[in-house]
């Protein structure tokens, strides 16, 4: 079985949750693939789907949604999980859940994590500062490798049982 892992991110700290969720899944012995919304053009030979976003002003980034929009009916086709990275802090702000239930109807989704994110100020151009610094926003690195794990361990068990078995 192949899964296919997929985030966009806008400064690569999603593009890293994605990562470690598509080694915890090859560590599992899945057969795993992991690559940009953009680098997807469809779907075959893909069993399976986990898709994320960096989350910007309560909105995943375009690439993920033109993925959804353009892959739709692929992505209902199979079992597929959705995650978004953004809240920082601790505890994570904001509190509220990310509003994706536009992308889980398209997409068929099975279910929709929440991480907390990282702000790297060395990372972001100037409105963007300005902007985190407006709004208080709390530099650092606030995503729980821990639970990420889990929840990709949650996954390869919905996924059913061992691959080499």
């Amino acid at each position: 079985m192949k899964v296919l892992v997929t985030a966009a991110s806008r400064h690569g700290s999603t593009a890293e949750i994605a990562s470690r969720i598509g080694q915890h899944l090859a560590d599992a012995g899945w057969d795993v693939d992991v690559r940009t919304p953009e680098d997807v053009g469809d779907l075959d030979g893909v069993d399976a789907v986990v898709l994320g976003s960096a989350v910007y002003a309560g909105r995943w980034l375009k690439a993920a949604y033109d993925l959804v929009e353009r892959l739709g009916p692929e992505l209902r086709a199979r079992p597929v999980w959705l995650f978004s990275s953004g809240p920082l802090g601790d505890p994570p702000v904001p509190a509220e859940e990310t509003d994706v239930s536009d992308v889980a109807q398209t997409a068929g989704a099975r279910g929709h994590q929440v991480f907390a994110g990282a702000l790297d100020k060395h990372k972001l151009v100037f409105a963007e500062r300005a902007i985190a610094r407006a709004l208080h926003a709390p530099l650092g690195d606030f995503r729980d490798w821990d639970a990420i794990e889990r929840w990709a361990g949650q996954i390869s068990s919905a996924l059913g049982a061992h691959p080499s078995t």
